[in-house]
């Protein structure tokens, strides 16, 4: 979330800026793309249980639709902001243009927390932000998904809220659907394998075989919970995973120097990805302070929480075995500290990259849809490998033979797309 002197927005534009210099990107092409082409701001009234009304804000921001229809998930988050939305919309156009993909950059949140809220309640705003970005959105147009705090449930919910708008079956119109209601296999792994499929693709290039690796992960909701897992099952040893504690209202780093299995952890974790300290504690797992995950003596670290994490003020904190950062995360890593992670050659698959597993097999899971044939889950596994590995490959070999930093070579890489885009439409 954008707290403090923290701003994600900023934070983006400036990685942008720095890339459309290197480019030599005209000053059209960069007015137009360091702000969202449009972008909507709402209340959404809902009654609640108690027989009160409460308002909830609202949002959605279309950063750029050059390449396809925006795509973006939709987040509820008590700390959410405009400026937060802002940010991961233009990195959502990136991500789809990195890995290649007809789609642009969308995001949407609520500033509401699930946890207070009853399934009715979380209902009612659900369809209340549909019917108030009902025009501006559909199959063809503007694709939301699940994000934050938001899930499969939500997606439906809204689904048949649009479908009752428009009067049409339009399963196109948002991903991450529950199977059997329009979802695709594989698509809860997507982003967590994708992770995975980076790191794995990065050690091959190192000549590091990964059972011999370590690593420490920072988050467990759906997308570290699925890289620990892959990461595992490859032979990986992970040693820690750091998360919040609703109750508790602070983080913890559950570290398990013999390695962690992942059936163990995930038994006494909650569906916010939340584990059980006591229980923890009780199956052997050392109760660390939150930030101690990115001290640990590993190889991999794997930011797979929020924003802003590893920053001018942790990045010096990482221990001198690190090799690789796989950012599961979206803007974990601050310009700042990404100075010092170059300074100490450490290798990085940047955020919009190495998770842009998520978005890629949301697309599958919209052409499926659109198409009403629905693949395999080992077809939808296998397409996504491939693509991810096309996209680490390109990246990693530009910024081999430019010798650039891998986030610049990921960005010139997008960048350079959707400009080409938005000059062939002749919007600049």
């Amino acid at each position: 979330m954008a707290t403090g002197s923290f701003n994600p927005f900023q934070m983006a534009q400036q990685q942008f800026d720095q890339v459309a210099e290197k480019l030599g990107l005209d000053q059209a092409t960069r007015d137009l793309l360091r702000n969202s082409n449009r972008e909507i701001h709402f209340n959404i009234p809902v009654r609640m249980d108690d027989g009160s009304y409460k308002v909830f804000r609202g949002f959605r921001c279309q950063h750029n639709d050059a390449r396809g229809p925006a795509k973006g998930g939709i987040r509820f988050h008590p700390h959410e902001t405009i400026d937060t939305v802002r940010a991961l919309a233009m990195w959502m156009t990136w991500k789809t243009a990195v890995v290649d993909i007809p789609l642009g950059g969308g995001k949407g949140g609520v500033v509401c927390d699930p946890h207070n809220l009853s399934m009715r309640e979380q209902e009612q705003i659900c369809r209340g932000w549909v019917r108030a970005v009902a025009p501006l959105v559909g199959p063809l147009q503007d694709v939301p998904a699940p994000d934050v705090m938001t899930t499969g449930q939500h997606m439906i919910w809204m689904l048949d809220e649009y479908e009752k708008i428009t009067g049409i079956k339009a399963p196109g119109f948002i991903t991450g659907k529950p199977l059997g209601a329009g979802g695709s296999l594989g698509r809860k792994e997507a982003t967590g394998f994708g992770v995975i499929y980076t790191v794995r693709e990065a050690l091959k290039e190192m000549n590091i075989d990964i059972t011999k690796t370590t690593a420490a992960f920072q988050g467990f909701g759906n997308v570290s919970q699925h890289a620990l897992k892959l990461y595992t099952e490859l032979g990986g040893t992970a040693i820690c995973v750091s998360c919040w504690n609703h109750h508790e209202q602070k983080s913890f780093t559950y570290k398990k120097a013999s390695g962690i299995k992942f059936d163990e952890l995930i038994s006494i974790t909650d569906r916010f990805g939340e584990i059980d300290v006591n229980k923890a504690r009780e199956l052997g797992y050392e109760i660390l302070p939150g930030e101690a995950w990115i001290e640990q003596e590993v190889d991999i670290l794997v930011p797979a929480a929020i924003e802003n994490q590893i920053n001018a003020e942790t990045a010096p904190k990482m221990a001198k075995s690190v090799k690789i950062i796989a950012e599961g995360a979206n803007g974990p890593t601050t310009p700042e500290a990404d100075e010092i992670i170059k300074s100490r050659n450490i290798w990085v698959i940047p955020d919009f990259l190495a998770n842009a597993g998520g978005v890629t097999c949301s697309y599958f899971e919209q052409v499926q849809c659109n198409m009403n044939y629905f693949w395999s889950k080992e077809e939808v596994l296998e397409k996504l490998d491939r693509k991810m590995t096309e996209a680490y490959h390109a990246v990693s070999n530009l910024a081999r033979s430019r010798n650039v930093y891998m986030r610049d070579a990921a960005y010139m890489i997008a960048i350079s797309r959707v400009a080409e885009a938005c000059k062939l439409r002749g919007w600049v």
